[in-house]
């Protein structure tokens, strides 16, 4: 685990050279076919010699959903164990590893007629009254979710209205087993913060550099895609979608994009000081052959 630009995928591929393991992608944006660049996706070529699951698994006009994840990855992980292999989920959609290790709450099912007037209201008043009226319904799930991520806010908000209770008390009445396997958990993690910054900018840059304007416009000139579908919604999509929207111009949309994605690190870094029996590792300097062997020794 760990933020954005933190090097996960060195360290992931690194271990793999030296331990029977098989990544399993935790990424909401890697589902996606056609986004390449943005979401700094593995080339072909490297995940030839290190495959990937759930990589290239959706097209962008598809929803993803943490339930699906869930068992998508059950799915492959028994898959892995069978083969002798051990499953290796390499990622940053911390949203996923708690669904994965606790469970899923059993909510209710989509409401089309209260989410479409979920959606009017969103239209009419704004993104920042329904946050607001979450954050009255359901504190504890309005921390959680960004103000500006209309996707999670809507069904929080559906399902608080839909059966009168908040959506955190339907966590915590989840149901369904948590996950039967042992875990063993490391972390990249930034000593200081400002090198961490200045590697998401430096990242974005070169994003913009090789081709980053162009694969967004060619998801735009497909005419069936949207700036509210979630694959859009990803940092860095939404800001380059809007600046070949007209709304902002180059130098905003980088700077825009720059700072949606020191946000997602903040709140990724927030996560994971929630997370229990993490081992930290120092994202510029950890020592590779005693991680590996820490690693070996949890395997048995």
């Amino acid at each position: 685990m760990g933020p954005t630009a933190s090097g996960k995928t060195d360290l992931a591929l690194a271990l793999c050279d030296c331990l029977p393991l098989e990544i399993i992608s935790v990424d909401s944006a890697l589902v996606y076919r056609g986004m390449d660049i943005g979401t700094a996706k593995p080339s072909i070529e490297l995940r030839a010699q290190y495959p990937h699951h759930l990589v290239d698994i959706l097209d962008p006009r598809e929803s993803y959903s943490v339930a699906t994840f869930r068992r998508d990855a059950l799915r492959i992980m028994a898959d892995i164990t069978r083969r002798e292999r051990v499953p290796f989920l390499v990622g940053g959609t911390m949203l996923y590893y708690r669904a994965l290790q606790q469970g899923l709450a059993i909510l209710p099912d989509a409401q089309p007629e209260l989410r479409k007037q979920l959606e009017k209201r969103w239209r009419e008043q704004g993104l920042e009254v329904l946050h607001k009226e979450l954050a009255e319904r359901d504190p504890v799930a309005a921390k959680r979710i960004h103000r500006n991520d209309p996707q999670r806010i809507l069904r929080a908000l559906e399902v608080a209205l839909a059966t009168g209770k908040a959506m955190t008390e339907h966590w915590a009445q989840q149901t369904e087993d948590k996950l039967r396997y042992r875990v063993f958990k490391l972390a990249l993690w930034p000593q200081d913060r400002a090198v961490l910054h200045q590697r998401i900018a430096q990242r974005f840059d070169q994003m913009l550099a090789t081709g980053f304007i162009d694969e967004v416009t060619g998801l735009k000139k497909r005419g069936d895609l949207t700036e509210n579908m979630p694959s859009i919604r990803s940092v860095g999509y939404r800001q380059v979608w809007k600046y070949l929207s007209g709304e902002l111009d180059y130098e905003q949309m980088r700077e825009r994009g720059v700072i949606a994605t020191r946000q997602l690190a903040k709140r990724q870094l927030t996560w994971l000081r929630s997370e229990a029996e993490v081992e930290l590792l120092d994202m510029l300097n950890y020592p590779l052959v005693q991680v590996s062997e820490r690693v070996r020794l949890f395997i048995g």
